[in-house]
């Protein structure tokens, strides 16, 4: 068990907008607290982007492109892994059940990995669950996570695996046996979406369990759970994930004003468990990326 553990900043994420004066919309929004996240330690910066006008989410190339502009242009040791999660929820009609819905998003592999491609981050993450999700069902299946796991790897970017449920694990072993995603993937655990993991102790002992010997891995809980999370997944050898993606708070009632203040508390617990920070350049290490 190493005593490094790295941060990963979740900088906005996709989800509705929360209640909060400074949550970053624009490119150059999600730059600068992604930045300053860095600077408070994150090695890793999680990127989605949003709308700069509705600050609904985005899959537009060119916001993707302006937001990793900015960060590479002031900060090159920070790792970028960007999201490929956007185009597999499907929402029922009401009408008609075989029917998709309003607010269906179905992407072909290559829309959703189409940034990937252009900007060739250092890490992007894939989501493999099929679930109850958002309010319709995430849908990833074998055909098309073998296609993303292999174009990605072809693009020389190194996948992490999100697992949200327990079924999640036996796909990923199935997708590694036949070389869809390589050896040495990270995993993250999403812990305390209601149809998924629960967020608790048993549930991230199980997710690790499951795990080829030797992993690199990072717990997170969602909304309240993921201070009590992180401190869980450090005690358990893992790495952690902290960002205004996950939760705008520091505790009940006390809201943090950016995203750096979370990955400040998440590094102050990282300390008192007698853990030390990762830099970027000792998580390229352990993730085996070029420095």
């Amino acid at each position: 068990m190493s005593d490094k553990v790295f941060i990963t900043c979740a900088v906005t994420g996709s989800s509705p907008l929360p209640n909060h004066d400074n949550f970053p919309i624009s490119p150059a929004q999600i730059a600068e607290q992604g930045l300053a996240a860095a600077e408070a330690g994150a090695s890793i910066l999680h990127i989605h982007v949003r709308d700069p006008e509705s600050g609904k989410q985005s899959t537009e190339l060119e916001h993707y492109r302006e937001a990793v502009r900015l960060i590479r242009a002031k900060n090159n040791s920070v790792i970028l892994n960007v999201t490929t999660g956007p185009g597999c929820t499907w929402m029922q009609s009401d009408e008609d059940p075989s029917v998709c819905g309003p607010g269906t998003i179905m992407y072909t592999a290559e829309r959703r990995l189409e940034h990937i491609l252009d900007l060739k981050p250092e890490m992007c993450t894939l989501d493999i669950c099929t679930m109850n999700l958002w309010g319709g069902a995430a849908i990833n299946l074998d055909p098309m996570i073998t296609r993303m796991g292999h174009m990605i790897q072809d693009a020389g970017v190194l996948p992490e695996i999100e697992c949200f449920e327990a079924g999640d694990f036996v796909f990923a072993d199935d997708l590694m046996a036949k070389g869809a995603i390589p050896k040495n993937v990270p995993f993250s655990f999403v812990l305390g979406t209601k149809y998924g993991l629960p967020a608790t102790t048993e549930a991230m002992s199980y997710s690790r369990n499951q795990l080829p010997r030797g992993a690199t891995w990072t717990g997170f809980g969602v909304s309240r759970h993921s201070f009590p999370m992180a401190a869980q997944a450090i005690l358990l050898g893992g790495n952690i994930r902290v960002g205004f993606e996950d939760t705008i708070y520091l505790r009940r009632g006390q809201k943090a004003g950016t995203n750096a203040d979370l990955v400040n508390w998440g590094a102050d617990i990282i300390d008192k468990l007698g853990k030390d920070l990762a830099t970027a350049e000792e998580t390229r290490e352990i993730l085996g990326l070029p420095h």
